[in-house]
């Protein structure tokens, strides 16, 4: 992987695309830029004009479905990111990652999960991608998405 690849490039290496960004259901906006930072929204795991999967990660969804949504949502994010400064080549860090998981009362690995979001990031920006992350196991989230992911960048 060179240097002088682009994220969506880097991405394209794995058959991978960044979709156009998810429209918000409710009353925000997809990611705000504050100086050198922008926040998304949480993205939930959308691909199209579905989500790749509903339930609780331990009991309906497996551990596989989950990281797949965790990579989707990752997605989404950068496609909010992207709508908010044009090209993912302004990114200068990845500096936060928050992934909430819809988690059955005994399933304990939300940090697994997380990887599948944190290790997309690292391929599509190297170096850069690597972030402070927090994994967090919740009842449920909106539409019974068994993920969402929410990140912060800063951007040149």
């Amino acid at each position: 992987m060179s240097d002088a690849m682009t994220p969506e490039q880097r991405l394209a290496e794995q058959g991978l695309t960044v979709p156009d960004a998810v429209q918000p259901v409710a009353a925000y906006i997809p990611a705000v830029r504050t100086g050198s930072l922008v926040y998304t929204a949480g993205q939930v795991p959308k691909r199209g004009d579905s989500y790749l999967y509903t339930g609780k990660v331990g009991a309906e969804v497996s551990v596989d479905q989950a990281v797949e949504c965790a990579r989707q949502c990752a997605l989404n994010a950068l496609a909010a990111l992207k709508g908010e400064v044009g090209e993912l080549s302004r990114v200068q860090r990845v500096v936060k990652v928050v992934v909430f998981v819809a988690s059955a009362p005994d399933f304990t690995g939300q940090p697994a999960v997380a990887n599948g979001a944190s290790e997309l990031l690292g391929d599509a920006f190297g170096e850069a991608g690597r972030h402070a992350r927090s994994a967090v196991g919740v009842a449920v989230l909106p539409l019974d998405v068994p993920v969402e992911v929410e990140l912060i960048a800063e951007v040149a």
